[in-house]
């Protein structure tokens, strides 16, 4: 499987995968952009990267781990649009990572809130990019959440929410930055993280195609 490459951005910054010592630090990261209840553990995080260590990388600046993005690989056909967070990343286990599938898997990207005006997302975003390309995957499939529904919910359904957000009359701080990284939106999932409260556990099914990617 080809070597995900070290990213030289800048001085200071490096995307890099994620390696055994970066464990605690990561957890920590993704424990403070989500909260106990969609955070990733050491233990997920460290069964990543003993399964799939080219799909799990991390942004470091000054030192510091302040952004990291982790996938697996799935043939998406296997699970279909109506599945769940848990059932699609094996609890965050990625246990049910196939090398031999056709699909990039995003099961999360986290910026450390601080560092957030630095454009960390689309570099992350960026490398995902890149390790699909790399392993010659047809696409990058996520299950996008959508955090600022709860305040429409009581007017709008998600399915509404979403068009708003196509439309740009409504601001979503994930859906937004989805859209303008060459996402398309498939459809949206109910029941999908449960305990994202700010989506009321909905999620949009967002998908980015390779244009290097030949039919075998």
């Amino acid at each position: 499987m080809p070597e995900t490459k070290s990213i030289q951005l800048g001085e200071n910054m490096t995307i890099r995968k994620i390696q055994q010592e970066d464990l605690d630090e990561v957890a920590e990261l993704s424990y403070t952009c989500f909260g106990p209840d969609m955070s990733l553990t050491r233990a997920n995080l460290a069964s990543q990267i003993e399964i799939f260590p080219e799909g799990q990388v991390c942004l470091q600046y000054e030192g510091k781990i302040v952004g990291s993005a982790c996938s697996l690989i799935v043939d998406f056909d296997d699970y279909g649009e109506e599945h769940s967070y848990t059932m699609i990343s094996d609890d965050g286990y990625i246990r049910n990572h196939n090398p031999n599938g056709s699909n990039l898997y995003g099961i999360e990207v986290g910026v450390h809130p601080e560092f957030r005006k630095m454009k960390i997302g689309k570099y992350l975003y960026q490398a995902r990019r890149e390790i699909c390309k790399n392993l010659g995957l047809k696409s990058i499939i996520i299950g996008g959440r959508i955090p600022n529904y709860y305040k429409y919910a009581a007017r709008l359904t998600p399915e509404e929410y979403v068009e708003e957000v196509k439309k740009e009359n409504i601001y979503d701080s994930v859906l937004t930055f989805q859209l303008k990284n060459g996402f398309k939106l498939r459809k949206v999932m109910r029941g999908y993280l449960m305990g994202d409260k700010e989506s009321l556990t909905n999620a949009t099914l967002m998908e980015w195609h390779n244009p290097d990617y030949r039919e075998e």
